[in-house]
C-alpha cells in the first residue's frame, strides 16, 4: 500500500469554508451521541442542518460512558451516531455491539481503507500525529523515532501522559503492532527511565513542561500545538513557543503515528438513513476541510486543504498501519505499561 503524505501548498481559513448542499436533501432529526468536546465543532452541525434540514440533537460525555450509555439503552436507545476520539474506543464500541455495518459507496471511496473497519462499523474523519516535541535550547539531539525516546542518553528529560491515557495506549498498541510484545516491553521500560517527571496532565501539560524547564523532551499531538500558532493557549507564549521544535519521528520507518477521530452508525438508529448522509457529509471536502480550519486536525480524505497552522507544522510520511489492527492491542499494551511501572 503506498503511504499517504500530508501536503502543505494549500491553505485554508475558517472563514472561507463553505458547504455544497447534498444531494439528497432529507428532513427529520438526527440523535448524536459525541465525546468530542470542541465548540468549533457547531459549524460541522449547523452546515449540515443547513443543507439537509435535518436537525441534530446531541448528548455529549466520555466515550466509555456514552457506550455504557448504549448498551443500557438497547433496542430503546434514541443515538443515530457514535462519534469519539481514538481508534481503541471505536474498536471498543464495535465490540460492544452498539455500531451496525454501513453499505455506502461515499464512505468506502473517499475514506482510505486503514482508517475505517473493515466491517464498516466505524470510519475515520479526522487525525493527529503524536509526535516528540523538544527544547531547542536544551537539546542539541532530539530524538529521531519513537525508539529513540529510550535511549539512555535522554535519562531524566521525557515527559509523557499516564498509561490510562487512550494515547499512550495506542502508541504502544502501534509499537506492539510493528515490533512485537517483547521489543515493546524493551520500549516502554526505556522511557520509563528516561522519565523527568512522574506521568501527569494532559498533552497541552507536556507542552507547558517544556516552556516550564522540567522536562526537554515530550509527546503530544499535533492539534493541541497548532492550536497555540493559531490563537493563544495559556502557558504556551509565542515568545516560550519560539524554543519548541518538533520531530515526525520513524519518517524513514513506518512514519509518524496517527490518532483518529471517528464515528459510527449506532446499531438501533431511529433515523438510519439521515445518520448514514450525516456520516457522508463528514467525509465531504467541506466538513473536511473545516476538521482542520476549525480544531487544527488533519483531515482522514486525501488531498483536502490545510489550515495555515497545521500547514506550518511542515510535510511528514504517516504510519498507514491497520488502526483496527492496534486498537486490538490496547488490552496487552495496558499488561506491559503495568509491569515496567508507566503510572
Amino acid at each position: 500500500m503506498s503511504r499517504p503524505t500530508f501536503l502543505v501548498t494549500t491553505t485554508l481559513t475558517a472563514a472561507v469554508v463553505t458547504l455544497t448542499p447534498l444531494a439528497a436533501a432529507a428532513d427529520g432529526e438526527l440523535n448524536l451521541y459525541s465525546s468530542r468536546h470542541y465548540d468549533t465543532d457547531e459549524r460541522l452541525y449547523s452546515d449540515f442542518t443547513e443543507a439537509t434540514g435535518i436537525t441534530v440533537n446531541r448528548i455529549e460525555g466520555k466515550a466509555d460512558e456514552l457506550i455504557a450509555r448504549m448498551e443500557a439503552e438497547g433496542a430503546n436507545s434514541p443515538a443515530d451516531i457514535l462519534l469519539t476520539v481514538d481508534t481503541s474506543r471505536l474498536e471498543r464500541a464495535k465490540e460492544a455491539g452498539v455500531l451496525q455495518s454501513v453499505d455506502s459507496a461515499v464512505l468506502e471511496g473517499r475514506i482510505p481503507a486503514y482508517l475505517q473497519d473493515s466491517d464498516n462499523q466505524w470510519f475515520g474523519f479526522s487525525q493527529r500525529a503524536r509526535i516528540i516535541f523538544y527544547d531547542k535550547t536544551d537539546v542539541e539531539n532530539p530524538p529521531q523515532t519513537y525508539a529513540d525516546l529510550a535511549d539512555p542518553a535522554y535519562k531524566g528529560m521525557v515527559c509523557h501522559r499516564s498509561s490510562t491515557n487512550v494515547y499512550s495506549q495506542t502508541l504502544l498498541a502501534s509499537v506492539i503492532e510493528h515490533a512485537g510484545a517483547e521489543a515493546a516491553t524493551e520500549w516502554a521500560q526505556g522511557v520509563v527511565d528516561n522519565f523527568a517527571r512522574k506521568p501527569q496532565g494532559g498533552d497541552t501539560d507536556q507542552l507547558r513542561g517544556l516552556v516550564s524547564g522540567e522536562c526537554d523532551i515530550s509527546i503530544s499531538n499535533t492539534y493541541y500545538f497548532a492550536r497555540s500558532i493559531r490563537r493563544d493557549v495559556d502557558g504556551l507564549p509565542a515568545d516560550a513557543r519560539a524554543n519548541i521544535g518538533w520531530v515526525f519521528p520513524s519518517q524513514n520507518a513506518e512514519g509518524a503515528h496517527m490518532n483518529l477521530s471517528g464515528g459510527g452508525v449506532a446499531v438501533n438508529a431511529p433515523n438510519r438513513e439521515n445518520a448514514i448522509a450525516f456520516l457522508e457529509y463528514l467525509a465531504s471536502d467541506q466538513a473536511q476541510q473545516y476538521f482542520s480550519a476549525g480544531n487544527d486536525e488533519y483531515p482522514a480524505v486525501p488531498g483536502v486543504a490545510l489550515s495555515p497552522s497545521v500547514a506550518a507544522l511542515g510535510l511528514f510520511k504517516p504510519d498507514d498501519v491497520d488502526l483496527s489492527a492496534v486498537a486490538k492491542n490496547v488490552p496487552e499494551a495496558q499488561r506491559i505499561f503495568n509491569m515496567v511501572g508507566w503510572q
